[in-house]
């Protein structure tokens, strides 16, 4: 080979991910060694290794990693830490993958993301594909300040849960430690409820709880939306208006029986958009993320805004 014939040399930068990772829920510096020696065997640059802080749980980091121009950005933590980074990435083009790290891991359980091996889950993310899935977003009291939500948005007893759940039992128990909240935070008022969906007639209950899914499973595998679907445009609705001394039986027959419209404890609707009106403030939370109370709330789902890199789309 002579001077004037150089070897030929890939001149196609090596592919960079930016790992957004919530240092709370990491196994340590184990689990960064790990990362980085995937990202090279599997042709990937060093990535770009960003903590999250109590102050700024993703969006900072993710904003910093779109500066960077990643080809994908990694969520590495809970429920949490995903809307964060997810909140950023939406509408920008730019994956995201999931890398489980957290109690719930709802949206990963939803998509069959692996939650049992963070690195291999890794793995799926560098050689996976992109799946496009709803967002819905989220507006509290009339604050004018969105949110965006990937799995679910309550209010009411389902909220209080999340406030009230013990993070020392989540840690030895995992999501039982949601069901021992659960048991605690049964009794309670209920509170008049206006709920209209597409701007259509108010449905009018006096409500325990009120949960808007984009995905139908949640902790322990419950399927509590069975016709939810992450990339259908829509929004499901579940309002608990438990009666009575034995209205919570009704509430466990309209959620698990098979016949869903025979009681008037439990009523499941269906649409684009929705908003919620209460007499009273109440609890609110999204995706596990407890966010105070308030007395309104209205949601929007935007259609493929987000794109997931994973296995097996």
């Amino acid at each position: 080979m002579t001077e004037n014939n150089p070897a030929p040399h890939s001149t196609t930068p090596a592919r960079r991910a930016a790992v957004i990772v919530n240092p709370a829920k990491s196994v340590g510096p184990a689990l960064q060694g790990a990362i980085f020696r995937l990202c090279e065997t599997q042709g990937w640059a060093e990535p770009l290794w960003l903590e999250t802080t109590v102050e700024d749980p993703g969006a900072g980091q993710a904003r910093q990693a779109l500066e960077q121009g990643v080809d994908v950005v990694i969520a590495a933590g809970g429920d949490g830490t995903v809307r964060s980074v997810a909140e950023v990435l939406a509408g920008t083009g730019t994956p995201m993958g999931l890398v489980p790290l957290g109690t719930g891991n709802l949206l990963a359980r939803n998509l069959g993301v692996d939650i049992a091996d963070p690195v291999s889950a890794c793995f799926d993310v560098l050689n996976g594909s992109d799946k496009s899935i709803d967002v819905v977003k989220a507006t509290f009291d009339r604050s004018g300040d969105e949110q965006v939500f990937l799995v679910m948005a309550g209010l009411g007893y389902d909220a209080a849960i999340m406030a009230d759940t013990v993070d020392v039992l989540k840690d030895r128990m995992g999501w039982l430690a949601y069901v021992e909240a659960g048991i605690r935070k049964l009794p309670g008022k209920p509170v008049k409820a206006r709920i209209s969906v597409d701007g259509g007639e108010p449905v009018r209950r006096r409500i325990r709880s009120v949960m808007v899914g984009n995905c139908g499973r949640i902790m322990g595998g419950i399927e509590i939306f069975p016709d939810a679907k992450v990339d259908d445009g829509v929004l499901d609705l579940l309002i608990l208006s438990p009666r009575g001394r034995l209205g919570w039986l009704g509430v466990i027959a309209g959620i698990f029986g098979r016949n869903k419209e025979e009681t008037e404890s439990v009523d499941y609707f269906q649409g684009k958009s929705a908003e919620i009106t209460l007499e009273h403030e109440q609890e609110f939370q999204l995706d596990g993320d407890h966010l105070g109370t308030g007395k309104h709330l209205t949601v929007t789902v935007e259609p493929d805004a987000l794109k997931i890199r994973m296995a097996g789309v």
